[in-house]
């Protein structure tokens, strides 16, 4: 942390003068369809989004081949895709304040506007696609850690520290007022919801979302303090040149390798064991070094390929059309698993194994990746992000 600390105060712009990191874009690619990996169990489930309040998640076990694979998918993916989502955010965030730097222009400036226009667009998405929608709480964060940009290091550095500090002192009085409340004698979703959505038409979700919007918008609220703390770690590791192809970018993502994987796979695998009680600890404690880990092992993989293949090209794409992928994965599973669409969690239910549920997630990921690749072969930019920077513009 020393040696990421003394090169991101080398270093205040852009370490690489406007020149595009491959390995971000497929970082990106993979958080994005990493983060599915855990949604696709809310669409999937009954009672869907709501269910996952009164429920959480479905408890770890490997007492059958179906049952292990499951809690390997969960295990691999719960919380730690969103954690590396919203650090790659915060280095998307110095990517655009070295930019603005280079062309003399003041800050934050027009990113202001780009912030609220992806609250905008989160809050479309949520009223009308899935009610877990990350966008506008990290436009809230971008607005917050763009200001604290224009500060000095030694102050991003107190509010990085105390974010990670007030984050860990929150989930830990959360995860000791789990574990002595007494369990509920009914934890499962009421039947109304359930059927709403089994059964219920697309208006019908929109009114329920636009309803108990307070609840179902709790999760950015309460991780705001780790969402700073991500941000504010990812432009620290961009301005280090952790995302480098060089020997310093290597030697970083190697120690990153050691310590995010190290630290965080244990502690997940324990909390995770731990049953619903942990389930914190899991998403919000564990999840942030294991995204760190992820990094480090991806970037390794990366760093041994000599030339991509179609599944790097495909990751690559997925990334450089981000916004566009996350919202069209959400889309594509409504339709797929809602009562108004092909219905498929009715259909299947619990009957079905866990099984038809990683299908789904693989059968999105490909027309993603296939999508992605198809349209930048046509297209610079990806659908949503072609209609922000036209908007922008006219602004």
């Amino acid at each position: 942390m020393n040696d990421i600390g003394t090169r991101a105060r080398q270093a205040p712009a852009s370490p690489t003068h406007g020149q595009r990191l491959p390995l971000l874009d497929v970082l990106r690619g993979t958080a994005v369809l990493g983060t599915l990996m855990t949604n696709v169990w809310v669409f999937a489930g009954p009672g869907a989004e709501w269910a996952v309040l009164r429920s959480g998640t479905a408890e770890i076990s490997f007492g059958s081949p179906a049952e292990a694979a499951r809690s390997v998918f969960v295990l691999l993916a719960n919380g730690k895709f969103l954690s590396l989502l919203t650090l790659l955010f915060g280095v998307g965030l110095a990517i655009q304040y070295g930019s603005a730097a280079r062309r003399g222009e003041p800050w934050p400036g027009r990113y202001r506007w780009r912030a609220l226009f992806l609250f905008a667009e989160g809050t479309l998405h949520f009223v009308l696609v899935f009610a877990w929608d990350v966008l506008m709480g990290y436009a809230v964060t971008a607005l917050c850690v763009a200001w604290l940009l224009t500060r000095s290091e030694r102050a991003r550095r107190r509010v990085m520290w105390w974010a990670a500090g007030t984050h860990l002192a929150l989930i830990g009085l959360l995860t000791a007022a789990l574990g002595s409340a007494d369990a509920p004698d009914d934890d499962r979703v009421s039947p109304r919801v359930v059927d709403l959505y089994a059964h219920g038409g697309y208006l019908d979700q929109v009114a329920f979302r636009l309803e108990n919007a307070v609840a179902l918008r709790l999760e950015p609220v309460l991780t705001f303090p780790l969402s700073v703390f991500l941000f504010l770690l990812g432009v620290r590791l961009y301005r280090a040149g952790a995302f480098g192809a060089d020997a310093t970018g290597r030697r970083l993502r190697s120690r990153m390798l050691v310590w995010g994987l190290g630290l965080g796979l244990p502690l997940g695998v324990v909390a995770a064991l731990g049953g619903q009680d942990f389930f914190l600890v899991d998403r919000y404690g564990a999840a942030p070094l294991l995204a760190v880990g992820y990094i480090g092992l991806i970037g390794a993989l990366v760093d041994r390929v000599r030339r991509p293949g179609t599944l790097l090209t495909a990751l690559t794409s997925v990334g450089r059309t981000a916004l566009s992928a996350y919202v069209a994965q959400n889309v594509l599973c409504v339709f797929a698993c809602y009562g108004f669409g092909l219905g498929l969690a009715a259909r299947f239910g619990t009957g079905g194994g866990p099984w038809w549920v990683m299908g789904l997630w693989t059968v999105v990921c490909v027309l993603l990746m296939v999508g992605s690749t198809l349209w930048l072969r046509r297209f610079s930019t990806g659908p949503l992000e072609a209609v922000q920077k036209w908007v922008l513009r006219r602004r």
